[in-house]
Order: C-alpha cells, then structure tokens, then sequence
C-alpha cells in the first residue's frame, strides 16, 4: 500500500478504522472479481486501487456495502 495514498485517503476518511475497513472490504471485492472503478495502472494493487477509488470519490462509506 503506497503512503501517498494512505494520507490522501486519511484526508477524506477522518476515522482510521473505518478507513481500514472500506479498503478492506474494496480489495476483498476486486479479488473476487468485481471491476475497478478506476484505471488500473502498472504496479497498483488491489489496495491501492481501493485508495484511489476513495481519494477520487468514486466510493464512499454508503457504497461500500452496496458494492
């Protein structure tokens, strides 16, 4: 997980254990196969995907259960 987007996250989401849990939640989503909602680049994983879904706003605290 890239501490950029550790800290860019933190920004939006103040409380970290629920930060944890949304990223958690995100990467065990697109291990199962469910698509990214950003562009995947060469050497994101899975976390970092889900970090810059949240930096981005593309999943908030109410989408990540209905995902």
């Amino acid at each position: 997980m890239r501490a950029d987007l550790v800290e860019q996250a933190a920004q939006i989401i103040k409380d970290p254990p629920i930060l944890i849990n949304m990223v958690s939640k995100r990467v065990r989503q697109i291990a199962q196969g469910h698509a990214p909602l950003v562009d995947r680049r060469p050497g994101l994983r899975e976390a970092d995907l889900a970090l810059l879904e949240i930096i981005q706003g593309k999943i908030t605290v109410q989408t990540i259960n209905s995902l």
